[in-house]
């Protein structure tokens, strides 16, 4: 039997609940840059973080004081958030104009400097938020959540190699279903069904305003290399104008690439995985190509050590794809190359650190990034790899352990 508590009609799970150490180890991390920044209190409002710090992803607004106990208010719903969450201070609130009430009611004077993620916070509600804590210096403190997460905690870690794990199962399910004729939106279909299967949660979180994905791309031959508004080397066509970019009602030809570039999400946890599946032999400069990203794949993982700067893993790729005359395909073609080699991923598929043009941020142990060398070839499709990596002292450690090379079915 499963161990929970009833609240309502409903079994919250417990075990499924982040560890306690875990959001206390993350509290504790977030009041340290409290203090170093001079700031009184933080107020998380974006869902994501929300669970980050808390363990639960319920409609809810956490006060984090510099020092003493963090305080959750709790919109919808309340009863699960208390099942889900270790916060001690948990209380429900009925509208937000009522945050300054529950903090005197709780003993916690209004700050006078106090962060939020203004990355993402709506215009409209910063006003109101500006109001409600009138008087009080208002500051970003977006950068900073975001460099705390990208540092994962062995927990974390754990979590993403589950997912990597899943990521495996996915792609070996892509020869049963690979065939000619098949439409890449029908073949995306039966793949995504056995993701969900397996327990993909169905959502696949972004921070960039602005930007989705459902799963991630299932492009064929000249679909590859068609381009989309989404920060990524490929596009696609997708069913309409209105979602632009993935699996789209092309049939699936012999002899060209099929690129199965999908994200599985474990338990909020990303793996971001990239692979090329074939109907028969691909022609000799795919393949040459697909394997330089090998290679590249292969330098990276050995040069990004703790301590190197981000974006001059970029510099490696373009210098590499420069030697081998791939500089006019890779990551993109003309302007719409993406200037990137690879990005942080976790709770978020956009998460630091990134490994693009111009990043000073320096490598750490525990951050884990999706490296996705690929070359575009207009009219032919796309060739490459994507692997979610762990950096350790010793460089890349890569968790997906399905072929990188092409598989031909």
């Amino acid at each position: 039997m499963l161990a929970g508590v009833k609240g309502g009609c409903c079994m919250y799970d417990r075990t499924l609940n982040t560890p306690d150490s875990e959001i206390e180890n993350r509290i504790r991390g977030l009041q340290r840059i409290l203090v170093q920044k001079g700031l009184d209190a933080a107020l998380i409002l974006q869902r994501v973080d929300l669970f980050y710090f808390t363990g639960t992803i319920q409609q809810a607004s956490l006060y984090v004081p510099a020092a003493g106990e963090p305080l959750l208010m709790v919109n919808k719903t309340l009863a699960r958030a208390r099942a889900e969450s270790s916060i001690g201070r948990i209380r429900p609130l009925s509208s937000v104009k009522r945050i300054p009430d529950e903090l005197k009611l709780s003993g916690i004077p209004m700050p006078r400097r106090i962060g939020f993620e203004l990355d993402v916070l709506p215009t409209h509600l910063y006003f109101s938020y500006r109001e409600l804590f009138a008087g009080a210096e208002i500051v970003d403190l977006s950068t900073d959540i975001r460099l705390l997460r990208s540092v994962k905690s062995p927990y974390e870690i754990e979590l993403i190699r589950e997912a990597a794990r899943y990521s495996d199962r996915v792609a070996a399910w892509v020869p049963d279903f690979l065939r000619e004729g098949v439409t890449e939106i029908e073949l995306a279909g039966r793949i995504e069904a056995e993701a969900r299967r397996m327990g993909h949660q169905g959502i696949v979180r972004m921070r960039l305003w602005g930007s989705e994905l459902f799963y991630g791309h299932l492009l064929s031959g000249p679909s590859g290399a068609v381009p989309s508004f989404l920060a990524s080397p490929t596009g696609g066509n997708g069913v309409s104008p209105a979602v632009a970019q993935s699996a789209g009602f092309r049939p699936i030809r012999r002899h060209e690439p099929v690129l199965v570039d999908y994200v599985f999400v474990y338990r909020g946890y990303i793996s971001d995985h990239a692979r090329i599946f074939a109907i028969g032999r691909l022609p000799d400069e795919l393949v040459q190509a697909h394997r330089a990203m090998l290679d590249l794949q292969d330098r990276i993982k050995i040069a990004a050590k703790p301590g190197v700067v981000s974006g001059s893993m970029y510099d490696l790729g373009l210098d590499f794809a420069k030697t081998l005359g791939y500089s006019d395909h890779f990551m993109g073609v003309g302007a719409e190359r993406i200037r990137f080699v690879g990005h942080g991923v976790g709770l978020e598929l956009d998460e630091f650190p990134f490994l693009n043009a111009g990043q000073r941020l320096e490598l750490q142990e525990g951050m884990v990034i999706a490296l996705e060398p690929k070359v575009i070839f207009p009219g032919k499709g796309v060739v490459g790899i994507e692997n979610t990596h762990v950096v350790t002292k010793d460089g890349l450690e890569q968790l997906g352990k399905y072929p990188d090379e092409i598989t031909i079915v």
